[in-house]
């Protein structure tokens, strides 16, 4: 990596830090946050890749606008100093109808072989960022929906199109659930599935610590069929990210046999869990009535009468309600009395 934005604050920083991360040579000769000379850096990254003999270099330039002709003439001496194989035009999807006259200034002064989407959504201003491929005949080569690299993925357009339309994007979501689940959990689950066995709390934990790996919990259910309705929308909007970090403090702070068994999870035993994960007996309370949700929503999927939760995994499906508020539940449904004074005598038996 050739860190040759120097113009916005900490890029130079926030770039060698992703780098450490994912062990990645990084050459970032100056500090940035608007001083030093981008296109000097790029060409002596080029030069120091060429002697270390590394067969792909990425050079990170800085963000620009059409309208910042300064920005793009250095641009354009950058591409001309390291003769870049491809230049990657990218882009914030939440900006609009902007994005679209962005690319195509960009395109006139530089130019540029594809297409990165930042900040995806898959709403309508993500479907007018779409427009950029009509305009400039370049095509879409990656997208992004968070800042981590789990985030950033290949795009594919029909996917894109599913999510405008809401009807979600059931293949992206599976895709995410499998790199997130290691192939012998996912066996071992499935045959204790197809075996009829009960599903248990360590089984629960074990769907929280894969969901955390998938990301945010918005992320996840924006992929979900109706999810760009107004409904849906609001209750997405209102879940708390923090919500499996506190249930798995729950789930942690129980001893094996309770995991496997929480019928036995008493007033004292429930008091103990509270106390030692930090939260409340009420939370510790609905969390166990929503796995005994979970519970039953299993066994309804394994005989075939599975009709809600929308395929997600029980700890996705019962993990919406926050922790403090009480599970919902339907008060029964009262008879109708008549308005007839003689026909009710007769109803109520007298």
């Amino acid at each position: 990596l050739v860190a040759a934005d120097l113009q916005r604050p900490n890029a130079v920083t926030q770039l060698t830090l992703l780098a450490q991360s994912i062990g990645v040579p990084i050459h970032a000769p100056e500090p940035g946050n608007g001083s030093g000379n981008p296109v000097a850096v790029a060409k002596s990254g080029i030069e120091l890749s060429k002697s270390k003999l590394f067969n792909v270099v990425i050079v990170d330039t800085a963000g620009r606008l059409g309208i910042d002709e300064e920005l793009m003439q250095q641009a354009s001496e950058i591409k001309r100093a390291v003769s870049p194989d491809e230049v990657l035009f990218v882009v914030d999807a939440m900006i609009g109808q902007d994005a679209v006259r962005t690319a195509k200034a960009f395109e006139e002064g530089v130019g540029f072989d594809a297409v990165v989407l930042t900040k995806l959504d898959g709403d309508a201003k993500g479907g007018a960022a779409l427009s950029i491929a009509e305009t400039t005949k370049k095509p879409i080569l990656f997208a992004s929906a968070g800042e981590k690299l789990t985030d950033f993925d290949y795009f594919y357009p029909d996917r894109m199109a599913s999510r405008i339309l809401g009807l979600g994007d059931i293949a992206t979501l599976a895709e995410q659930a499998k790199r997130a689940i290691d192939g012998d959990t996912a066996k071992r689950l499935e045959e204790k599935f197809v075996a009829g066995e009960e599903f248990t709390l360590e089984d629960f934990l074990e769907q929280i610590q894969a969901m955390k790996k998938m990301g945010s919990m918005s992320k996840i259910l924006g992929l979900l069929p109706g999810a760009n309705s107004a409904a849906m929308r609001k209750q997405i909007d209102s879940l708390d990210d923090d919500e499996l970090i506190r249930t798995q403090a729950i789930v942690q702070s129980m001893t094996p046999t309770e995991r496997k068994n929480p019928k036995i999870l008493n007033g004292s035993r429930r008091s103990r869990i509270a106390k030692g994960s930090g939260r409340t007996v009420t939370e510790v309370n609905n969390l166990v009535d929503r796995f005994s949700a979970a519970q039953k929503m299993m066994k309804q999927m394994r005989g075939g009468n599975f009709s809600g939760g929308m395929g997600l995994p029980p700890a996705m499906a019962t993990g919406m309600p926050s922790l403090g508020s009480p599970v919902n539940k339907v008060p029964p449904k009262k008879k109708s009395r008549s308005g007839n004074p003689a026909k009710r005598a007769i109803e109520e038996g007298r």
